[in-house]
């Protein structure tokens, strides 16, 4: 059965090589021979010689894992990070004759999280709101854009001006005179 399995061209990758170190062994291959082989590290060969002695075949098996399993696969998570990449279907776009119109009127003009979350929805995704802003933020992804409230693309637009000033000016700081320091100490 383990030669077979070492074989396979079906099996998982991780079980056919695990079964090629129990057959490498088997043909009287050292440690370091099997690793050079195989191209992995000697103490992952010893790791796995060692579980197929104690636990047998089914020591070749990976053991069930910890937690709940996901319920969103890495192809889901994929298409729901591209669709921050593609402009929301409410956002005004000109048209050739210049005219000003969305493709979806009801559509976000902006991604939010809602937005998002409801465009997976629509791809066949089950995703909520919270689970979008945990895969962006993993991935490192901004799904908002920066507003510029100073500048515009439109030529008629007029600028707002300087900045506002800050109402209340801070306050200097009270100078320690030296001999309520020197006290202090």
């Amino acid at each position: 059965m383990i030669v077979r399995l070492a074989s396979a061209r079906k099996a998982p990758a991780d079980l056919v090589m695990r079964a090629r170190i129990i057959a490498l062994s088997w043909d009287d291959l050292r440690v370091g021979e099997i690793a050079a082989e195989l191209g992995c590290h000697a103490k992952t060969v010893r790791w796995w010689l060692h579980r197929f002695n104690v636990l047998g075949v089914e020591g070749l098996e990976d053991r069930p894992v910890a937690g709940r399993p996901r319920r969103i696969t890495e192809d889901e998570r994929s298409r729901i990070i591209a669709l921050v990449k593609q402009v929301p279907h409410g956002r005004l776009a000109r048209h050739e004759d210049g005219e000003l119109a969305a493709g979806n009127e009801l559509g976000a003009p902006e991604w939010s999280l809602d937005a998002l979350a409801e465009a997976a929805r629509r791809q066949g995704i089950e995703v909520s709101r919270s689970q979008v802003r945990r895969i962006l933020l993993a991935e490192g992804v901004r799904w908002r854009r920066t507003r510029s409230w100073i500048r515009s693309k439109d030529r008629d637009f007029e600028g707002k001006g300087r900045g506002s000033s800050v109402s209340t000016p801070a306050r200097p700081k009270a100078r320690r005179s030296s001999a309520s320091m020197s006290s202090d100490r």
